[in-house]
This record gives structure tokens, sequence and C-alpha cells, in this order.
């Protein structure tokens, strides 16, 4: 390599990085200490759809995979929601995000956020789609996601997720390489570990196939279907609180990933995906304000587990 072509690989590295530094910037405003919406006004502005691959059965398309389970097969990709599977709506005056559910796909927000209180609610509709059909109805709301879109099931991206399940609404999954901490038990004779209150903590990874990559929450306080659910998730400084109709449901520590380098680093920030996964749903009044503690009420649920 002569000396002109070492300066033109440092100059274009030293554009890539400052380019990526100037996004990762942008995309990292700090939020307000106030309840900010995201979704008034043009929801252009705050989120962008990636879309799954069509199952075999959707209509009205053009080239599905015959063979497609919705997983296995091509994305539409980034913005490309030809079936409207995430459509903004008025319902008695308020906007609502309607989600159709029938390609599995994400709302993702522009923004990357850390430390922070999310609320909003929600309610399922009626109609389910394939691959889902004679399962209950699913949805999820994914945080701290990083990485590309489509690295799980070829949607979503590597995140912790707030399941929110017909039956098991504030249930934990790890996406695609993370991992975390929950209090918890697994009884005797069943195959899956439950949350409790100040237990001890196990580790969960979708990295490890030794370790579940699900907990279950410690109770239902979901309403009954076609009632609003309000849902919160606190997070901050890699713990994070599953909060269904004011009521904590799982409490979660050292959040985590593993990086493309193979080295295990926290996960304390990331940007926040709505799930569409089978089944119609609605969600609408999603605000986030930036916290710079655990609220004190919710102490007597990390107090076990963080002492400062």
């Amino acid at each position: 390599m002569n000396f002109t072509q070492s300066v033109f690989l440092m100059l274009a590295c030293f554009i890539i990085n400052t380019a990526t530094a100037q996004e990762e910037v942008k995309n990292s405003n700090p939020i307000s200490k106030s309840w900010t919406s995201l979704f008034e006004g043009d929801p252009q502005t705050n989120w962008e759809v990636f879309i799954g691959a069509p199952h075999a059965t959707v209509k009205g398309l053009e080239n599905v995979d015959p063979n497609s389970n919705g997983t296995n097969s091509k994305p539409l990709g980034l913005n490309n929601d030809p079936k409207k599977v995430f459509n903004f709506e008025t319902m008695d005056g308020e906007q609502v995000l309607h989600i159709s559910g029938e390609i599995y796909g994400a709302l993702t927000s522009k923004q990357v956020y850390g430390n922070y209180h999310l609320k909003l609610q929600f309610k399922w509709g009626e109609k389910i789609w394939e691959p889902r059909l004679l399962r209950e109805r699913d949805n999820g709301i994914l945080y701290h996601c990083v990485g590309e879109h489509g690295s799980f099931w070829n949607v979503w991206m590597t995140s912790q997720e707030f399941q929110v399940q017909e039956g098991d609404m504030g249930d934990y999954y790890g996406l695609a390489g993370t991992l975390i901490d929950i209090p918890s038990v697994k009884k005797e004779g069943e195959k899956e570990f439950d949350y409790i209150k100040e237990g001890q903590l196990n580790k969960f990874s979708s990295v490890e196939k030794e370790f579940p990559s699900h907990c279950n929450k410690g109770f239902n306080n979901e309403k009954p279907h076609g009632e609003w659910n309000t849902l919160e998730l606190i997070c901050y400084e890699g713990t994070s609180l599953h909060i269904v109709n004011g009521k904590v449901v799982m409490a979660l520590f050292n959040s985590r990933y593993k990086n493309p380098d193979g080295t295990v680093v926290p996960l304390q920030k990331g940007r926040i995906q709505i799930q569409s996964e089978g089944a119609e749903a609605y969600y609408k009044k999603i605000a986030i304000k930036s916290i710079d503690r655990i609220p004190n009420k919710y102490k007597k649920y990390i107090n076990t587990y963080i002492t400062k």
C-alpha cells in the first residue's frame, strides 16, 4: 500500500466513523423528564416499519413464497408495508395504532432510549392469522433493540422482550443474543421458571442452550379480552420492571448481550419495537420520560439485588 492509498484509507475511515458517531448522537438525543407522547403528530417522525416474511397463506401480494411459514423466507423489509399491517387511525377522537397482525413485523423507534419509563395502553382485536390460528393471541414490546432488522425470525432485532400474549402478559423472552437475570423458581414438575419477588437470581439466555430464554410472569393481571390494559416498562442501568395494570409482574437484572466478536457486554439502551405477531391489536397513549433512578415506589422489587 503506497502513501496515497494510506491517506485515502485513513480519510475514508474518518468519514465513516464520523458519520456513524453523528448518527448515534442523532438517535440518542436525551428525552425529557416530563412525559412525551410518541404518537402525536406525524408517526413517521418517531417510527419506521419493518415487515417480515409473508406466510404462504397471505393473499393480495405478488411472489409470496408457497413454502413460507412466516419466518423462513425473504422479508418485505424496511418501510414496505403494502398490507398496512401497522396503521395509525383515529378512534373515539384519539390517535391509535392498529396492528392487523397479518404479517410478522415491527414498528421501530428511530431513536435509541436508555434510562426511561415507558407507559401505554393496549387491547386485543378480533382477527387472527397463520401461523398462530390455534394459539394464544400474541404481540410484544421489544426493548434495548440493537443491531440489524431481521436478526430474529427475519423480522425482529436483538432485544429483550416484554411479552404481550393472552394469559402471559409481562413474560420475558430474550431474542437473538441477549441475556438477563431474573428472580425465579422452577416448581417441582414444571418445565419453565416463574418470576418470584426476592427469589434466587437465575440466568436466562438466548445464547447458551443450557439456559432458558423465557421466564413466566409472577401472576396474571391482564384485563378481559377487548378491554384496554395499561402497560409500563421501566428501564434503568440494566434493571427493568414489567408492569401490567399497575402491578409489577416481573423484575429483571443485569441486561446484556453477546457482541459479534463473542464478548458479552451490558445492554442498557436501544431502540423500541412493537410487534405484529399473528393477532390484531391496538396501542394508544404511548408516552416516555427519562429517569435518573428506579422510582421509590418500586424499590422493594430491586433492593435485594441492588444496594445503591
